[in-house]
């Protein structure tokens, strides 16, 4: 296979064990990596849009996934084909950078390579392919920022953001409780931003599910959701104006740091022995109460003496928080925590308005609420919802609703949905082609029809005509020189998307072409491919 001749006419090896690997050349090899991206993003194509499919992921232990989260879909499948898995590498990238439109981004970067295997076949050399996108991907960019519109958002005019959101949220299982959910998105995302720097912390937005309820019980928490309970049942199940000690120091005897053994002979030193661990246990509480705490949250546990002790010394306690709500509680409270008794101060303690112990159902569950904190910039979504799956998808929802009001208050600017801004770049590379002498023309054209694939896709999903709904807007937008119509989706009556109030980040936007575009041009680039072969 890679067989080479010295001077003098010997052959020689160039490939290590040869014959145990398999060699893919040429028009094959991007024949085969062009056909695997287009059968990840096959896959993707039905989900795309509020009318959109769901898929159901069944994981090796039996955990079963049902949503049409672009990036939860393809991190859920077992890829095993390399360029299958620059597709998912795709979609993580938009999801980490914008959090939405993970699945128009498979879909366009699938259009655009079975585009590019026309070209292909007709003799194109894959270079002058991947330039003419690069050029066509730069016009669509800039055509993008020409039909953004800006608009003003306050803490008082919350309808531009919530409108946003809510048609992210209209392609999810949630889309009949869009409009409360994008309120609870849009607040809790305003709770914690810095709209001087333009910057949000959504590790200040801790997103808790409770089965049971229904979805429309969800709630924002302008303060922090614990899942645990008080220590003992006897202790107040609500405590106003509370100082919060935070302790990740445990209530029990100091335990030397070597190994030690004790040998108790006598009842005496027994009886001392336990005189001094109470002595223990009674000093640390009265230093909790000499400092003025009226709650204490401890990350360790502690026995049924503490807790007892605590009961009697009337000192509400809770036990076994995690680290993470630690930070979180701390950070509500404006209080610091504390690793060692003897560094308790009143000045470290948080403060909370109420902290209460609220219970649910017959099912004898407890979950902590602690409600207005000294600092309200950290908040909690708490969802509802009638299974563990409902509530998984509505936590992708939400998360994909809180970038995109992260990424409004970053850059205010939209582009309006249902594939408009798509037909509209469609429209601008089309014309611009005519500019650019030489094969490249062929690609930026192709780049054109590759952009209709995601209205398309959307048509097909609602089950209208793809084509003549397609050819149809298209054609207005050119007569009307309109680029806000797009495909009804929700047979509303009316193609004009500001009408229907459909609206998408331009930055999210944007960093679908750039993504797809650059992942394109890096499948075209492979010509040859060796792998091991299957035994």
């Amino acid at each position: 296979m890679a067989l080479a001749f010295d001077e003098f006419g010997r052959p020689f090896l160039i490939l290590k064990e040869q014959e145990q690997k398999t060699r893919l050349r040429g028009l094959d090899a991007q024949k085969a990596n062009i056909s695997a991206g287009k059968a990840v993003a096959r896959i993707l194509r039905t989900s795309l849009g509020p009318k959109g499919m769901d898929k159901m992921l069944q994981s090796p232990d039996g955990d079963v996934t049902i949503t049409n989260d672009g990036a939860t879909i393809l991190e859920q499948m077992d890829v095993d084909n390399q360029i299958a898995k620059l597709m998912v590498e795709l979609s993580r990238s938009q999801d980490y950078e914008i959090g939405d439109g993970t699945t128009g981004v498979v879909v366009l970067a699938g259009a655009l390579l079975e585009q590019a295997e026309r070209l292909l076949e007709r003799g194109v050399h894959p270079i002058r392919i991947a330039e003419g996108y690069e050029s066509a991907s730069r016009i669509a960019v800039d055509h993008l920022e020409r039909v953004a519109h800006k608009f003003e958002f306050g803490l008082n005019n919350l309808e531009p953001l919530v409108q946003t959101c809510m048609t992210t949220l209209s392609s999810k299982i949630v889309n009949r409780c869009k409009c409360s959910l994008a309120e609870i998105a849009v607040k809790a995302v305003l709770s914690v931003a810095d709209l001087e720097r333009k910057d949000v912390n959504l590790d200040l937005i801790k997103v808790e599910g409770k089965v049971g309820g229904k979805l429309e019980d969800t709630e924002l928490i302008y303060g922090i959701l614990v899942d645990k309970d008080m220590s003992h049942p006897q202790m107040p199940k609500q405590i106003e104006d509370a100082k919060i000690a935070i302790l990740t120091c445990p209530f029990e005897p100091p335990k030397p740091k070597t190994k030690h053994k004790v040998d108790i002979d006598t009842v005496e030193k027994f009886q001392t022995l336990r005189n001094q661990e109470q002595q223990y246990f009674d000093d640390m509480v009265q230093k909790c109460k000499d400092v003025g705490a009226t709650l204490v949250i401890c990350q360790w546990g502690f026995d049924d003496e503490a807790n007892h002790l605590l009961m009697h010394r009337n000192l509400p306690a809770v036990r076994w928080v995690g680290g993470v709500e630690l930070e979180l509680i701390a950070i509500a409270t404006g209080g610091r925590i504390v690793p060692r008794f003897q560094e308790l101060t009143p000045d470290k303690l948080g403060k909370a308005g109420v902290v209460r112990e609220k219970s649910f159902g017959t099912t004898k569950d407890r979950m902590l609420y602690i409600e207005h904190c000294a600092n309200s910039r950290a908040v909690t979504i708490f969802i509802r919802g009638g299974n563990k799956m409902i509530i998984e998808e509505t936590k992708r929802s939400l998360h994909d609703a809180l970038c995109v009001a992260r990424n409004l208050i970053r850059n205010n600017s939209i582009v309006y949905g249902g594939g408009s801004a798509e037909i509209a770049c469609s429209i601008a590379v089309e014309a611009a082609a005519d500019r650019h002498p030489g094969v490249e023309q062929y690609a930026i054209r192709a780049f054109a029809d590759a952009l209709d694939a995601v209205p398309m896709a959307l048509a097909e999903n609602s089950g209208l005509q793809p084509i003549e709904t397609l050819s149809a807007v298209k054609s207005l937008q050119i007569k009307e020189s309109n680029s806000h119509l797009g495909i009804d989706c929700n047979d509303v009556g009316t193609n004009n998307m500001r009408e229907q109030n459909v609206f998408e980040t331009l930055i999210g936007k944007q960093q679908q072409i750039l993504l797809a575009t650059q992942v394109v041009k890096m499948i075209l680039k492979i010509d040859d491919v060796i792998s091991p072969s299957d035994y």
